[in-house]
């Protein structure tokens, strides 16, 4: 089984509320929410991939010394597994935009619960909270 690494990312706003992004159709698992992130290409670090993603999705800028480790998924899904390192971040520069037909939503930790997820994802939500 082939193993992805994907580095994902929760935004929190000012007001404690945490960005969630809803994969658009025609994407695997279209329609469910997730933290916004993406894939890790050769040559980055996870922190590169997640600086790259966020202004290719949202159209918003960060640096690495804002993004905090927190925790991470490790989940196999049918015919892969994901490992998915998520952080935490609280400055960027500019508006979060859904550039790629994706929903975007600022939630309150204790709403989390109320969106559909994948599977690698849900158990992050309690760590989540907890940190918040």
């Amino acid at each position: 089984m082939k193993s992805v690494l994907v580095s994902a990312v929760a935004l929190i706003d000012v007001d404690g509320r945490v960005l969630l992004a809803q994969r658009p159709e025609g994407k695997s698992m279209a329609g469910l929410w997730e933290f916004p992130g993406g894939k890790v290409e050769v040559g980055e670090t996870p922190e590169q991939a997640l600086i790259r993603e966020l202004e290719e999705e949202l159209g918003i800028n960060t640096w690495q010394s804002c993004l905090a480790p927190l925790t991470f998924a490790s989940h196999a899904y049918d015919d892969f597994h994901l490992l998915m390192p998520l952080f935490a971040c609280r400055k960027w520069d500019g508006t979060p935009q859904g550039r790629e037909g994706q929903t975007l939503k600022w939630v309150r930790k204790h709403q989390l619960r109320d969106y559909s997820m994948p599977a690698a994802d849900v158990p992050l939500i309690p760590i989540l909270m907890d940190w918040l």
